[in-house]
């Protein structure tokens, strides 16, 4: 995908768009040929960047940052969507995760109200803090969650927990708990992936 960023001039803002569908490494490759038609956008000026168009990790928000730094000193935002929708379950089941029957729930979970099943579960909402959502295999939630995600509950260490931002104090995969702290420091990096590594921790990323 060569021609996988686009960049644009708006009143007081330069636009990064990144094509959802491309790559790290191809966002990368094209971002180091246009950095000098970037730079060429800069003399004195300091209009800030925002970087929109595809759902980005934290390590490749960094990453993308780090190289438009070494080039111009800028403020830089990430305006990621906040809505995932189905494109966002498609990129979410690319990874080498086991197919399953899948229940769909539409709406909002407040506190109190629980689902469980046996397959993976996609909440078409958020999941509220005091909500429960246990899946004997993956969980997606197109929305925040908050409340507690229980996935592979029945011991699969495959399954993974993919939401537009997660911000439970305690998700569950299998037999492994994580406690999430808060991190003061870095407020705008947003967590929207949990899964289990070859040495046996989970991830939040």
């Amino acid at each position: 995908m060569n021609n996988c960023i686009n960049i644009s001039m708006k009143k007081n803002q330069v636009i990064i768009k990144i094509d959802e569908n491309a790559e790290q490494k191809e966002i990368i490759s094209s971002l180091k040929k246009k950095i000098i038609e970037l730079k060429n956008l800069y003399k004195e000026d300091k209009t800030p960047i925002l970087i929109t168009g595809k759902i980005l990790k934290n390590k490749e928000m960094d990453e993308i940052q780090s190289i438009i730094r070494k080039f111009i000193d800028v403020q830089i935002e990430f305006d990621s969507p906040k809505v995932l929708g189905l494109h966002g379950i498609k990129k979410t089941f690319y990874k080498e995760v086991a197919t399953s029957e899948t229940k769909f729930h539409k709406g909002s979970l407040r506190s109190g109200q629980r689902i469980e099943y046996e397959g993976s579960l996609v909440i078409i909402g958020d999941v509220n803090a005091g909500a429960e959502v246990i899946a004997g295999e993956n969980i997606v939630v197109l929305g925040i969650l908050r409340g507690l995600a229980h996935a592979g509950a029945k011991g699969n260490k495959d399954a993974v927990i993919e939401a537009v931002e997660i911000e439970a104090v305690q998700i569950r995969i299998a037999d492994i708990v994580k406690e999430i702290e808060k991190d003061k420091e870095e407020i705008h990096k947003v967590k929207t992936s949990a899964y289990i590594n070859d040495k046996d921790e989970l991830i939040l990323e």
